[in-house]
C-alpha cells in the first residue's frame, strides 16, 4: 500500500500552513496508521513513500523517453503521449476521440503537445517550495500517476495479480498507470482490477458542504464502537454502495455483541456432554462462509451463513446438548470466521470497587432470597450503565453501550 506524500494537494496544504512538505504528510500518515490500528486492520507487508522512490520513477521515465511514448515540453516537464498506446481506455472503456480537451487537467497549466496527455515529471516552480529533486530528467517532482506505477512494480514485479483502490479511480488514474506500466516493460501490468464503492452518509455523497464528512475521530467521539464501524463497513458487498447511518451503526453494535456473548456462553460451558452433530454443523458452515467469500467476496451471504450457525447453536446450548469439547470446536470455528471479520475478543475492563461490591452485595442479596434488595441493587447498576445476567454458571455482566 503506497503513501502518495507528495502531489499537487499535499504541496498546496503545506505551503498554506508554511510548513516542510514532510511534517504536513507525516501528520496524516500518523493518522492513517492509528486509523487503521483502530479498525483491526492487518498491515500492508510494505507501506512505500513515493518520495523514498523517484530514483525508480525516473528509470521509468527515461524508458518511456527512449520509446517515444514520452516527451519533453519546452518548460522541461515531461508527458505521456497517449496517443502512442493502442489500447488507452481498455479498463474504463473510454475511447480517446471521445476526451473532451482539457476536461480531464483542469489544474495542470503545464505546456505539453495534446491537452489529453498526461504529466509524468513537472519542471521546478517556485510554488512547490522544498518538493524538488535533481535528477538525470530534470530538476521538478514526479507526476501522481507515475508514482503509483513504480511503487507497486517494484514491490509486486512488473506483472501483478491484484491492483485494488476507489471506483473514483478507474479513470484517469489507473488508465494511465496501466498505459505507462505497459509501455515501459511490455508486459501485462495487472490481472485483476479490484474497485470499492463509495460510501453515502444518510443517503447522500459524504461532503464537508452538507456536513456529513466523518472521520474515524468524529465516530469514535460520538461514543461509536470502533468493532462495531469495522463490522458495518465490511457487511455491504465492495461493489456496492453502503450508507452510513446512525441506525446502521447501532443495529452494527448489537450484531457485534451477539457474537462476543455468544463466544462468552461457551468459554463458559463445563459439561461433559458430547454431541453428534457439532463436527457435521461446523464443517457445514466452513465450507458455506468460504464458498460465499469465493464468490467475489460475497460478505453478505457469509455473514448470514455464520449467523445462522450461531442460532442452531444457541438452540443446542439452551437444550443443554452442548458440552466443553463441542464448544471448543465452535470456538475454533469462530476464530477462524474472525480472521476474515476481526470483530471478536472485547478488551478485559475491570470494574471499580464500587461496581463490584453492588455485585457482590446482590448475590448475597439473591442466596438470602432478598429478591426485592437485589433487583434494587440491579436498578443501580443500570443507572450506572452495568447490565447484569444471571447464567447457570452464575452472574455475568456488561457495559450499556
Amino acid at each position: 500500500m503506497n503513501i502518495t506524500d507528495v502531489d499537487d494537494k499535499t504541496i498546496k496544504g503545506a505551503n498554506k500552513e508554511g510548513i516542510s512538505l514532510k511534517e504536513f504528510t507525516r501528520r496524516y500518515e500518523n493518522a492513517f496508521f492509528e486509523d487503521i490500528e483502530t479498525l483491526n486492520i492487518d498491515k500492508a507487508d510494505a507501506y512505500p513513500r513515493a518520495t523514498d522512490h523517484i530514483k525508480e520513477m525516473v528509470i521509468i521515465i527515461k524508458k518511456l523517453l527512449k520509446n517515444k511514448t514520452a516527451y519533453k515540453s519546452e518548460d522541461g516537464s515531461i508527458y505521456y503521449d497517449i496517443s502512442k498506446f493502442r489500447d488507452y481506455g481498455k479498463l474504463s472503456h473510454t475511447k480517446v476521440k471521445d476526451l473532451k480537451e482539457g476536461a480531464r487537467i483542469k489544474q495542470d497549466s503545464y505546456e505539453k503537445e495534446d491537452a489529453k496527455d498526461f504529466a509524468l515529471w513537472k519542471s521546478y516552480d517556485k510554488e512547490d517550495g522544498d518538493a524538488a529533486w535533481r535528477t538525470d530528467i530534470g530538476n521538478g517532482r514526479p507526476g501522481w500517476h507515475i508514482e503509483c506505477s513504480a511503487m507497486s512494480m517494484k514491490y509486486l514485479g512488473e506483472h501483478f495479480d491484484i491492483h485494488a483502490g476507489g471506483i473514483d479511480l478507474v479513470f484517469p488514474h489507473h488508465e494511465n498507470e496501466i498505459a505507462q506500466s505497459e509501455s515501459s516493460t511490455h508486459k501485462k501490468f495487472v490481472n485483476c482490477w479490484f474497485h470499492n464503492e463509495h460510501l453515502l452518509v444518510d443517503s447522500h455523497k459524504m461532503s464537508k458542504s452538507l456536513g456529513n464528512f466523518y472521520t474515524l475521530r468524529d465516530l469514535l467521539s460520538k461514543g461509536y464502537n470502533p468493532k462495531a464501524i469495522r463490522y458495518l463497513l465490511l457487511s455491504a458487498h465492495y461493489r456496492m454502495q453502503l450508507n452510513f447511518t446512525e441506525e446502521a451503526v447501532k443495529a452494527s453494535e448489537h450484531a457485534v455483541q451477539r457474537l462476543n456473548d455468544f463466544m462468552i456462553k461457551l468459554k463458559e460451558i463445563k459439561n461433559d456432554i458430547k454431541s453428534k452433530n457439532i463436527d457435521k454443523i461446523t464443517q457445514k458452515t466452513k465450507k458455506e462462509f468460504e464458498k460465499a467469500m469465493d464468490d467475489d467476496l460475497n460478505i453478505s451471504t457469509a455473514l448470514s451463513y455464520i449467523f445462522d450457525f450461531v442460532k442452531e447453536i444457541n438452540t443446542l446450548m439452551m437444550e443443554n446438548k452442548i458440552g466443553k469439547n463441542d464448544a471448543k470446536k465452535i470456538i475454533k470455528t469462530m476464530t477462524e470466521f474472525d480472521k476474515v471479520l476481526g470483530i471478536l475478543g472485547e478488551k478485559e475492563e475491570k470494574l471499580s470497587p464500587e461496581l463490584k461490591k453492588l455485585i457482590d452485595e446482590r448475590e448475597k442479596a439473591r442466596k438470602e432470597k432478598n429478591f426485592a434488595k437485589a433487583d434494587e441493587i440491579r436498578n443501580q447498576l443500570k443507572e450506572k450503565g452495568i447490565v447484569l445476567e444471571d447464567t447457570k454458571e452464575g452472574v455475568r455482566w456488561k457495559r450499556l453501550k
